[in-house]
């Protein structure tokens, strides 16, 4: 052989451990992202059944029509069928027009911790399914059919309450005032990136 031969041969072998070792790298990686895609999906399931389970326990305590309608839009929300994005939807309206200020304490702690935690296992989810959508958007995942018959994940988009924005109750003290603030998701974004 001669000395070309040899140098095309090494370079031959170089180029295809590098893709080797990348696709190992890849499917290493896309494994993870399913694992992390699956667990962020249950942990999205239990949040859900938190709030709806926090939903029946203020419909209980709720006077007037509101009582039907929030079991009515628990019930649609726990269906095995049907468009789970739009039920959960009606279930958020349904909470929303709630009047926390009649809500007992105990309650109102649980359903606004309820609906803080399903805001962040929702974005715990979502940013997983990005991940993983943006791993198998890759050339080379997508040529050798790396994800292999793994179900293509999908985002889970639900209207979200204000985060920590509750009716307020009359305070006790007529001397207070109570001032709402607005979060600033793309502010606060911006001062943490620095």
């Amino acid at each position: 052989m001669t000395g070309a031969l040899w140098t095309a041969a090494v370079v031959a072998a170089l180029v295809l451990a590098w893709v080797v070792l990348q696709t190992i790298v890849r499917v290493r990686r896309l494994d993870r992202l399913h694992a992390r895609t699956d667990a962020a999906r249950a942990g999205l399931e239990s949040a859900l059944e938190r709030r709806a389970a926090a939903a029946l326990a203020a419909a209980a305590v709720t006077p007037g029509n509101q009582t039907d309608r929030l079991r009515a839009a628990v019930a649609a929300a726990r269906a095995p069928t049907g468009d789970r994005e739009a039920a959960e939807n009606v279930l958020g309206r349904a909470l929303a027009a709630v009047d926390r200020a009649v809500l007992p304490p105990a309650v109102l702690e649980e359903l606004v911790d309820a609906e803080q935690l399903l805001i962040l296992a929702r974005r715990v989810y979502n940013d997983a399914v990005r991940d993983t959508l943006g791993l198998r958007s890759r050339r080379l995942v997508r040529w050798l059919h790396l994800a292999g018959t793994a179900p293509l994940p999908a985002y889970f988009e639900i209207a979200d309450a204000e985060a920590g924005v509750t009716t307020v109750a009359p305070a006790t003290n007529p001397d207070l005032q109570v001032v709402a603030l607005k979060y600033d998701r793309v502010s606060a974004d911006r001062r943490t990136e620095g």
